[in-house]
């Protein structure tokens, strides 16, 4: 284990959640969520509207009700790439985001894919394929404002990659810190924007290299509970072989209820770098 990455992912998150004995201090009025915390959950009804981190690359600065859990689902995701050299597939089933949330602003998730399959095929050559269950990602979500009011909302969340040494692992630790906005411009429609710093293991020179993605997504009503989203996403990477990657992504929502959400997207690569195409649909409940 990548000792470095750990200590930042600790210190980071420590910071962030107690940077001020208000975070989870109780006022002594019944209504103020900063009295609630995992073992003391918030009530149904003064929960926030359902907020998830899927279909889009976006992520929400809205956290879980302390003391709720929210799982987020996909059913199935395939990538197709097909570049100088050969081509690429990739499918994930039942990959999942379970999300805790542990006071009034702050959550703590635990992201794996319970079925990862990976197959190359080259131009000269045979196919490979390597299978299996992914490396688990713990994330640690922090609002700093916007959660329950406001037109705005903010958050970062650092994240660490604990890698379970399968066929699909690099068997490396990895990690990273988000930041991420969302506006309520309109009664319809809305804003959100992300930056992502990740620190990458690259396997060709043994060291790690950083990763900035940048997203703009805008999400908007279409009719009753069927909502839709146009995101733009770009990464660069510090390793002057990789150039700058460009995608457009798509998608519609249905909301059933006040705790769940069914979703489907996709999105399609601008540049050579990026997957040509990717598809995906899954859910989120909230308990």
């Amino acid at each position: 284990m990548n000792t470095k990455l750990f200590v930042w992912f600790l210190l980071i998150t420590n910071i962030a959640v107690f940077d001020g004995e208000t975070v989870a201090q109780p006022s002594g009025d019944k209504n103020d969520k900063k009295n609630y915390h995992l073992f003391n959950p918030v009530p149904r009804e003064l929960m926030r509207p359902l907020s998830a981190d899927r279909p889009d690359a976006t992520e929400s600065p809205i956290t879980v009700d302390a003391g709720h859990f929210q799982i987020e689902l996909s059913f199935f995701d395939f990538a197709k790439d097909d570049f100088d050299g050969g081509d690429f597939e990739a499918w994930t089933a039942m990959d999942a985001n379970v999300k805790i949330g542990l006071l009034h602003n702050v959550d703590i998730q635990f992201v794996f894919g319970l079925y990862n399959e990976e197959t190359f095929q080259p131009d000269i050559g045979s196919k490979s394929t390597v299978d299996g269950f992914g490396d688990l990602q713990i994330r640690t979500k922090i609002n700093f404002w916007g959660n329950d009011d406001g037109e705005t909302a903010f958050g970062i969340m650092p994240f660490i990659k604990i890698p379970t040494d399968t066929d699909l692992s690099n068997g490396k630790v990895e990690g990273g810190l988000i930041a991420m906005m969302s506006w309520d411009a309109g009664d319809t429609w809305g804003l959100g924007f992300q930056t992502e710093t990740d620190f990458v293991y690259d396997d060709a020179d043994d060291s790690y290299d950083i990763e900035f993605l940048h997203t703009a997504v805008v999400g908007f009503d279409i009719s009753g509970p069927v909502g839709g989203y146009l995101e733009y996403v770009g990464v660069i990477s510090s390793d002057p072989s990789s150039d700058y990657q460009a995608i457009l992504s798509g998608g519609l929502t249905y909301q059933v209820n006040d705790n769940m959400i069914f979703d489907l997207g996709a999105q399609f690569g601008l540049t050579e770098t990026a997957n040509d195409f990717q598809i995906f649909s899954g859910l989120t409940v909230r308990y």
